[in-house]
């Protein structure tokens, strides 16, 4: 029974390096947290030797994994913190994207800019025609994998109302005061006559 404790910590490492390549060969972070513990544990449990016994390695593995289960989710290793998860059809209104090919109220498909995993969706028009590498912007999700878009030129909201007339109100108030100040010039010719 003692070789078998004596090669205890090898084993690990051998376990952990196995995990490792495992999560090489399936990507998906899978097996990382477990594959990092084990390598670790079994590289001190070597370095400690003939002291490293099974209970001390079971406490190394524990700490080992919850230290590299907290590194993974902050590191973010995977990239995007949830940019890859799945997300429902309802979330999709209002994303933006360019279009990839031709897009009419028949066919057509777009790159969404936060799209997850696969950001190619087939697309239809609300009317009319959308050309290639037009900016749009999701209006209707659909609830499949066929969204309706609207170019972005197109789209005009509140906000967008708001801001115009905002500037057209700026632009007259300009123009009076314009007018205002022509008309308070002192060079301007009077009508009344001295006597």
């Amino acid at each position: 029974m003692a070789p078998l404790l004596d090669s205890l910590p090898l084993l690990l490492l051998v376990a952990g390096i196995g995990l490792a390549i495992a999560e090489a060969l399936i990507p998906g972070a899978h097996f990382v947290v477990l594959g990092v513990a084990l390598v670790l544990a079994g590289l001190v449990g070597l370095l400690l030797g003939p002291a490293a016994s099974p209970l001390l390695l079971a406490v190394l593995v524990l700490g080992f994994g919850a230290a590299s289960l907290y590194a993974y989710r902050e590191l973010d290793l995977y990239g995007g913190k949830g940019v890859a998860r799945t997300r429902d059809s309802d979330s999709l209104k209002g994303e933006t994207g360019r279009v990839t090919e031709r897009v009419t109220t028949q066919e057509g498909q777009i790159k969404l800019d936060k799209g997850g995993f696969n950001p190619h969706y087939a697309a239809r028009t609300v009317r009319g025609e959308i050309p290639e590498g037009t900016e749009v912007m999701v209006v209707d999700p659909g609830g499949g994998n066929v969204v309706k878009v609207e170019a972005l030129e197109t789209i005009e909201d509140s906000i967008d109302r708001e801001l115009a007339k905002g500037l057209e109100d700026d632009a007259i108030d300009r123009e009076l005061a314009d007018e205002r100040a022509s008309d308070d010039s002192p060079g301007r010719e009077t009508d009344t006559e001295e006597i």
